[in-house]
């Protein structure tokens, strides 16, 4: 103690220093502040915005602050992907991107990005299987009677993707080399743009996720073959799974995850991570999720980050075996 301040000054001091530490600490785990921006690198109405957009509302209603999403489509969601990398790593800004993400370096010769060495892997958002879907007028009749019409006139009929090196554009592609079929290509945008096409009747048919053509099942605008994968799925008990249509291989998922920019801040990262969470597990998100035949994979930051550079060596074999380009 100083000598020469009385005792009384002294506890005062303490007491304000003490106060500024706890306020300091608030401080930092006072995130979010402001709004936070979540660059989603498709337009929107495709599958990403099927999980953004209920994510979003459920983080407003427990942080009290707007989760903005800004739509930057184009080139297969790597357009997107570089705006995002280059935004300023201050928890702000973080990316919601997909397993198009880790198709695309196998795809294309050069990108403005690495997604694992420019991104921090954060939270895997939403897991859902690939579906075949078509326009009920176009394409009429069971999957026998679906793949009499293709063997018939191949080339005839289309599939339209979110883009080429996307998964709908590899599923597509993967069906067409285990059936020995050849479908036409038309690469879109984004999921929306093509399912949107889709119902209208313009193209024939899509392997999109589940989540973003739940809805449009449902609502009898298109009409699901088959899901991809060993097993049917709860959300759509009637539509037969790949395997029991004699495609035993034939297993593609659509999934989301949310990234940070290198650089952004340990304490915001756990932030995120914490909020996202709570933002996808509310009751509201679980119907949503269910609703669309997702899960919420349970992963923490380290093995989602694990599980990328899995998808992308495992991507990097499928493009490879498929002789899937760029169109």
């Amino acid at each position: 103690m100083n000598p020469s301040l009385p005792r009384r000054d002294v506890l005062r001091m303490a007491v304000a220093a003490s106060a500024a530490s706890t306020l300091g600490a608030q401080a930092q785990g006072a995130w979010p502040t402001k709004p936070v921006t979540v660059v989603v690198p498709f337009p929107a109405g495709g599958g990403t915005d099927a999980f953004a957009r209920p994510m979003s509302a459920q983080f407003a209603r427990l942080t009290g602050k707007q989760l903005i999403i800004d739509n930057r489509g184009g080139a297969g969601g790597t357009l997107g992907a570089g705006i995002a990398a280059k935004a300023t790593p201050d928890g702000y800004t973080i990316f919601m991107g997909a397993v198009h993400h880790t198709i695309a370096p196998s795809m294309y010769a050069r990108l403005d990005y690495d997604i694992e060495k420019d991104f921090v892997p954060l939270v895997l958002v939403a897991s859902v299987p690939q579906v075949l879907v078509v326009n009920p007028k176009n394409v009429t009749g069971d999957f026998k009677a679906f793949m009499a019409q293709l063997r018939a006139s191949p080339g005839r009929l289309n599939y339209g993707s979110a883009g080429t090196g996307t998964s709908h554009h590899l599923a597509g592609e993967l069906f067409k080399q285990q059936t020995k079929t050849f479908i036409t290509h038309i690469p879109y945008t984004g999921a929306g743009p093509a399912l949107r096409d889709l119902v209208g009747g313009q193209i024939d048919m899509m392997f999109d996720g589940l989540g973003s053509s739940a809805a449009h099942i449902k609502g009898g605008r298109i009409r699901a073959l088959m899901v991809s994968g060993a097993k049917r799925n709860a959300a759509f008990p009637d539509v037969p799974c790949a395997a029991e249509l004699g495609l035993p291989d034939y297993t593609v998922t659509t999934w989301y995850g949310i990234w940070a920019p290198k650089g952004t801040p340990a304490d915001a990262q756990g932030r995120i991570v914490e909020e996202v969470r709570k933002a996808c597990l509310t009751d509201e998100a679980k119907a949503v999720w269910g609703a669309q035949g997702a899960e919420f994979p349970n992963l923490s930051p380290a093995q989602f980050g694990t599980f990328v550079s899995a998808e992308i060596k495992r991507w990097s074999a499928v493009v490879a075996a498929s002789g899937a380009k760029l169109d």
